[in-house]
């Protein structure tokens, strides 16, 4: 089955036979070596130029998102968090269950942030951090991280980005950031079940001073220990592999074949008369929703497409009853899209 959903995807045999290794404890030391490793690849791979901790934890990309943000402002602090979809929604959904003081900056799901209305806000002295989606999910969006960042940087903010599903799959400088969200079920072609926040030493070490908000999911913990609770070894074992196939690859070289793979699908589904709900320069290298063809829903197109090996995926919110998405995260070669292809022509053409 070939998955064109944002995660889980499609993984290479390599790392699918990383789960057969062999059980081990979590409190030995291969089991240390195995996590140290995977927090070594991590940081070569995302922040090569040093001064980030890679936090490993047992959980959803949401897990970890929730982790920075329910860490990252002190009990006094407020939290500023840029939303243009779901998960800039979520953000603040986090923020308001852990009882963080936040401000939302919403614009619409197809559309860029409003810098101005952020920068406004970032003069208030109990504005600890900023919060922003990499890439949303939502819509295949791409925020302009940078230009947050330098926003939030002119007013001694913390920059925290959620780049879960776009870390590897479109560019993203460390330098721009002060906690980098990820996890290892995305463009990082490994199974879902652990994710990791990589972190600046320095602020990793201030925010552990704060009075947490929780155990499993406070950063302070993972400080004091780098694996307090037990981790999903067989999960962490396929981790590992696919950061080896990342770095043999490269950031950049997998960003070239993401940006390669969506290209194409795009220019099959301009010849298939389908239009994208984003313009260019908003688009992602992974993802690329399509305003639903005249006559077809979600669930025929879902149906019968799945029905000849290919799995596409639903819109979220109201955005479902526009637009369906499809992601070309993953292990997917050229084939496998140019054979999608082929059977979408086919679905719209019955």
């Amino acid at each position: 089955m070939i998955l064109l959903n944002p995660g889980p995807v499609n993984v290479t045999p390599r790392v699918t036979a990383a789960l057969g290794r062999g059980d081990i404890c979590h409190r030995e030391a291969e089991c240390a070596e195995l996590l140290a490793r995977i927090r070594t690849r991590l940081l070569e791979a995302f922040t090569p130029g040093g001064g980030f901790v890679a936090v490993l934890l047992t959980g959803s990309g949401t897990a970890a998102v929730e982790a920075a943000v329910t860490s990252v402002c002190s009990e006094r602090g407020r939290l500023v968090v840029v939303s243009n979809g779901v998960y800039g929604e979520r953000i603040a959904a986090m923020a308001e269950a852990a009882r963080v003081a936040h401000t939302v900056v919403a614009s619409e799901w197809t559309s860029s942030p409003d810098l101005g209305a952020l920068e406004a806000l970032l003069h208030a002295p109990d504005v600890e951090a900023v919060a922003v989606v990499h890439h949303e999910t939502t819509t295949g969006l791409l925020n302009p991280v940078r230009e947050v960042a330098q926003r939030a940087r002119a007013h001694g903010k913390l920059v925290l980005v959620d780049a879960v599903s776009g870390l590897a799959g479109d560019a993203l400088d460390p330098d721009d950031c002060d906690l980098i969200v990820g996890t290892g079920g995305k463009c990082i072609q490994a199974f879902p079940g652990m994710a990791f926040v990589l972190a600046r030493e320095e602020v990793l070490e201030r925010l552990a001073a704060h009075p947490p908000r929780s155990l499993y999911l406070s950063l302070g913990t993972y400080l004091r220990h780098p694996m307090p609770f037990t981790p999903a070894v067989q999960i962490a074992y396929a981790l590992d592999e696919a950061l080896a196939e990342l770095l043999e690859e490269t950031v950049a070289g997998r960003i070239t074949r993401y940006a390669a793979a969506a290209t194409h699908l795009r220019e099959g589904f301009a010849r298939l008369g389908l239009t994208c709900v984003l313009p260019p320069p908003l688009r992602s290298n992974t993802i690329t929703s399509l305003r639903f063809p005249d006559g077809h829903t979600y669930a025929g197109l879902h149906d019968a497409l799945k029905e000849r090996g290919f799995v596409i995926y639903e819109g979220q919110g109201w955005f479902a009853r526009e637009a369906f998405r499809v992601a070309n995260m993953g292990a997917l070669t050229r084939d496998d899209l140019d054979r999608f292809l082929a059977a979408l022509a086919e679905v719209l053409g019955d």
